[in-house]
C-alpha cells in the first residue's frame, strides 16, 4: 500500500498458534515497497465493502479464512510490513530459494492483534534486503537510522531497509554492504 492508499489492516479474530503457514504469497513480492514510517489510523470495526479498511481472520478447521470465508491468497497481499521486530508477528520464508513465499506466524498471535510481516533473514539475504539497521540517536536522544547511501533519516529499521533496497537512487547498482553500518 502506498502512502496515499487508504490504511487497511489484517488483524486476528481468534488466536493464531506459532508457526503457523500461510500462503504461499501469490504475485511478485515486493514486501516493504510502500513502507513508511507514518502510520495512517483506519478505522478499527469490521465491515463487510469491497475494500475493507480492516479485516479480521479466524481459524476455521486449521486455516485462517476473513468474515466472509475467503482462504488466505484472497487477503495475505493485504498484511502489512512490519516496520521493526516489536510491530511483527510473521515472517516471510521460502522452503528453496527462489520458490513459493508463505508467511509464517512467529508466536502465538492474539485476538485483535494486527498481522505484520517482515523477511526472514535468508529470504532478506536472496533478495538483497539489508538483514541489520544500526541505530543512532538523533539532538532530543530518540532512535533515527540514516541511510549509509543518501543519508536520509528514519523512525523505524525495516522503513530503511525498505528505502535502501526499493527507493535510495544512490544505492542502485552497487551490491549491498555487508556489514554493520
Amino acid at each position: 500500500q502506498s502512502s496515499r492508499a487508504p490504511a487497511i489492516s489484517v488483524s486476528a479474530e481468534s488466536c493464531i498458534p506459532a508457526g503457523l503457514r500461510l500462503g504461499p504469497v501469490p504475485g511478485i513480492f515486493k514486501l516493504g515497497k510502500y513502507l513508511s514510517d507514518r502510520r495512517e489510523p483506519g478505522p478499527k470495526k469490521k465491515v463487510f465493502t469491497a475494500v475493507p479498511s480492516v479485516f479480521q481472520v479466524r481459524m476455521v478447521r486449521g486455516e485462517l479464512v476473513d468474515e466472509a470465508g475467503s482462504s488466505a491468497l484472497e487477503w495475505i497481499g493485504l498484511i502489512r510490513a512490519a516496520r521493526n521486530s516489536q510491530e511483527q508477528t510473521l515472517e516471510a520464508v521460502a522452503d528453496l530459494p527462489g520458490g513459493q513465499i508463505f508467511y509464517r506466524a512467529l508466536r502465538d498471535v492474539q485476538p485483535g492483534e494486527e498481522l505484520t510481516v517482515w523477511y526472514s533473514n535468508p529470504l532478506a539475504q536472496w533478495f538483497d534486503i539489508p538483514v541489520t539497521a544500526t541505530p543512532t540517536h538523533d539532538e532530543k536522544g530518540e532512535e533515527r537510522y540514516i541511510c549509509w547511501y543518501c543519508w536520509r533519516t528514519f523512525k523505524y529499521p525495516n522503513s530503511l531497509k525498505a528505502h535502501v533496497h526499493f527507493h535510495c537512487a544512490l544505492s542502485h547498482g552497487r551490491p549491498f554492504l555487508h556489514h554493520d553500518h
